[in-house]
């Protein structure tokens, strides 16, 4: 196993909060690495070095946390949250919502409705 260098550890906390921040524009895995000053190639290596996840499912966990509580806390339509992180299309959103959360955003949605 490699060992984890310090400042990967910096950069990689660095970049989670660049996501956060941008975490409602389609982010790219070339947009990150250009951001770090790496190769997206080694970029991909140093953050699953240092978090046991892949940059892409770091990112599309993030946005889809976010909307599972946009869905709970919100009105806004499954569309709008599908367009408002970067999906490319409500079909995929629901596609891969539903491959996370074992339901439908709209589904979701209704089990997890506020008294």
């Amino acid at each position: 196993m490699q060992k984890i260098v310090e400042k990967h550890v910096a950069l990689v906390e660095a970049l989670k909060e660049w996501i956060e921040a941008h975490v409602h524009e389609p982010i790219k895995i070339e947009d990150v690495a250009h951001k770090a000053g790496y190769s997206k190639w080694h970029l991909q290596r140093v953050f699953q070095d240092v978090t046991a996840e892949t940059l892409g499912s770091y990112i599309r966990n993030r946005k889809l946390a976010l909307a599972a509580e946009e869905l709970k806390n919100t009105r806004y339509s499954v569309c709008f949250i599908s367009d408002r992180y970067g999906f490319d299309s409500q079909q995929t959103f629901t596609r891969v919502f539903s491959r996370v959360f074992n339901q439908s955003p709209r589904a979701f949605r209704k089990s997890n409705a506020r008294m």
